[in-house]
């Protein structure tokens, strides 16, 4: 067997399509829920820990809203209870070690800068439903997390 061999061998070995940390953004998008299905069957695939995020996103509320701390506590409650959903479907579904973290702000950014950096995952796994409107011009936000992300992304339709 030539050195050549040997290295493809060890190659083969290795499995890169294995992940311990699965990262997943969720909304209420048609993308992001089968986001959400393939991260928890991968997760349960590789035995890996999950993290649901989704961002309380600032720039969809008026001026008057964004000032209104009852309107943003509103909005935080609504968004808590419905990743605490997530959280127990994927208990549900098998996975040992489910997290759930909110964040505020530009969705993709936020991943990128904070949320990412705090879990330290090693797969984020995203719906690819750009927004409507100006900010489409702009590009998605999956665009955004698959050219920014130090980790692997993977972008569901």
């Amino acid at each position: 067997m030539t050195n050549h061999e040997k290295e493809i061998g060890v190659m083969a070995e290795m499995d890169p399509k294995h992940f311990k940390h699965i990262l997943v953004g969720v909304d209420d998008s048609d993308d992001a829920q089968l986001a959400f299905r393939y991260a928890m069957n991968r997760a349960k695939q590789d035995d890996a820990e999950l993290t649901i995020t989704s961002i309380l996103e600032s720039d969809e509320m008026n001026v008057y809203q964004a000032l209104n701390k009852d309107f943003i506590h509103g909005q935080r409650e609504d968004l808590e209870k419905h990743i605490l959903e997530y959280r127990k479907l994927a208990e549900q579904f098998g996975i040992k070690k489910v997290n759930t973290i909110i964040g505020e702000g530009d969705p993709g950014e936020t991943i990128v800068k904070s949320v990412i950096p705090a879990v330290n995952p090693d797969l984020l796994v995203v719906g690819s439903l750009s927004k409507t409107g100006i900010r489409k011009r702009f590009g998605s936000q999956a665009a955004y997390m698959a050219k920014y992300a130090p980790i692997s992304v993977l972008v569901v339709r």
